[in-house]
């Protein structure tokens, strides 16, 4: 098992906004930021550019192995980079988005997935945000948190970010999504999405951002 001494797991369901809270506690901290779940899209993308079966875990585990992804971090910018390929808008698409769990359930893919961002993380501090990082990928992680908030919430809070993107959707449309994700993520029976039992849990529903990055960090410096 790495070394995580220097590791920040925050794990939760889509919409609870992990990613905006992890990139802000990783800015403050100085710290490297992974996006865990970008990977995963970034394989959905790929996957689906080529028209595979995401049902035949066999065809997309091979896909996955023959995969280059990169993530890089900078001015508060994340860059995804699939096979040399800038894709950090794309995978971010309401079509990448429906079926990224379906990507995500498949064991041999979490495996190969898991290795990888141990492999990012071995010689930095970082805050990594995804399901299972505390669970899973960095059970040993000095500092875990769950960030959860109430599903209508998270569903506003979807659809709000994809109107800025200036996404054509229905909140219809993303409360459907996040109930079949938050489902998928949860009953999987590789790396469900669930709480550590040493995980400090921030429920982010009446919060702002602040009050959420502040609650992480305080919890830090104590």
């Amino acid at each position: 098992m790495p070394r995580a001494k220097s590791i920040i797991a925050i794990d939760g369901p889509a919409g609870a906004g992990k990613s905006t809270i992890a990139k802000l506690v990783a800015n403050k901290l100085k710290f490297l930021y992974i996006d865990t779940g970008a990977m995963y899209r970034a394989l959905a993308l790929k996957a689906k550019r080529i028209g595979a079966d995401l049902e035949d875990s066999k065809l997309i585990t091979e896909i996955a192995k023959k995969t280059k992804i990169k993530l890089k971090y900078k001015n508060n910018k994340l860059t995804v980079i699939l096979d040399g390929e800038n894709v950090s808008k794309e995978i971010r698409k309401p079509y990448v988005t429906d079926d990224v769990s379906e990507v995500a359930k498949i064991k041999e893919v979490r495996r190969i997935m898991t290795i990888l961002q141990r492999k990012l993380a071995k010689n930095d501090n970082c805050v990594l945000e995804g399901r299972d990082i505390g669970t899973v990928v960095f059970p040993n992680a000095r500092y875990k948190f769950f960030l959860d908030a109430d599903f209508n919430e998270r569903a506003k809070r979807r659809f709000v970010e994809l109107k800025a993107k200036k996404e054509i959707i229905k909140i219809k449309d993303v409360s459907n999504n996040l109930s079949k994700r938050d489902k998928i993520d949860s009953t999987r029976k590789i790396a469900p999405l669930k709480r550590a039992e040493d995980a400090i849990y921030i429920d982010s529903t009446n919060l702002s951002i602040k009050e959420v990055t502040d609650t992480v960090l305080a919890w830090i410096k104590a």
